[in-house]
């Protein structure tokens, strides 16, 4: 959904030298600003300046003018500054400018899934992604599960901050499955996973086999 162009916004192109002096004020911004944590772009509301040759592919590679960025550093430092519009689109954001970059699916993927007891006792899951933010599946940081309409494959995904979400691919979707458990929804038998005390519906529990199956993830 990410890939393509909203519609009503202005198409903005850069040309190669306006897109490199974009892209090393926004390394520059992201690295001044992240000193002491996340840089705060949901309170800057610059001018649009166009449209980054930039893109995040599927699997949570980041490319620029085509030449994936090998760098995870650098990666990070893009990674702090991103934000996701309600009307879809991703931008990078510092406090002077914002430029638009293609995400193919979401921005993130989980790499690393772990349980652990919080203070109280209570059990809690932890989802670390590929830029190595480490969130607690919980009501601030849901789990969300898409179902393929044809194959009936089953997709998870984590809210991480602001509208930014990563993919889980089908490793730690089967982690979740060894996690999870049943639950009565509405007169109907649902499979999940509880973290902080918050059940999170993956599916009915008469499709999950089907589910499990696929090749959607």
């Amino acid at each position: 959904m990410s890939g393509e162009k909203v519609a009503g916004r202005e198409e903005s192109g850069l040309d190669k030298s306006e897109r490199q002096a974009r892209y090393d004020n926004i390394l520059s911004a992201a690295n001044h600003h992240g000193k002491t944590g996340k840089p705060p772009v949901h309170l800057w509301n610059p001018p649009f300046c166009g449209d980054l040759d930039m893109r995040i592919s599927r699997d949570g590679t980041w490319f620029y003018m085509g030449t994936p960025i090998g760098r995870l550093p650098l990666v990070k430092l893009f990674a702090s500054v991103l934000r996701h519009e309600e009307d879809g689109q991703y931008l990078l954001v510092t406090p002077v400018e914002k430029v638009g970059l293609q995400v193919d699916d979401v921005p993130f993927v989980g790499v690393e899934l772990d349980k652990v007891a919080l203070d109280d006792g209570t059990d809690a899951l932890t989802l670390r992604t590929n830029v190595d933010d480490v969130v607690v599946i919980s009501e601030d940081h849901p789990l969300r599960f898409h179902i393929d309409a044809e194959t009936g494959g089953l997709t998870p995904y984590c809210l991480i901050r602001g509208r930014l979400e990563a993919r889980l691919g089908r490793p730690l979707l089967y982690q979740l499955a060894d996690l999870g458990g049943e639950a009565r929804i509405k007169d109907e038998d649902w499979f999940g996973v509880t973290s902080c005390g918050r059940f999170f519906p993956m599916m009915r529990v008469a499709d999950l086999d089907r589910a499990m199956d696929s090749d959607t993830v």
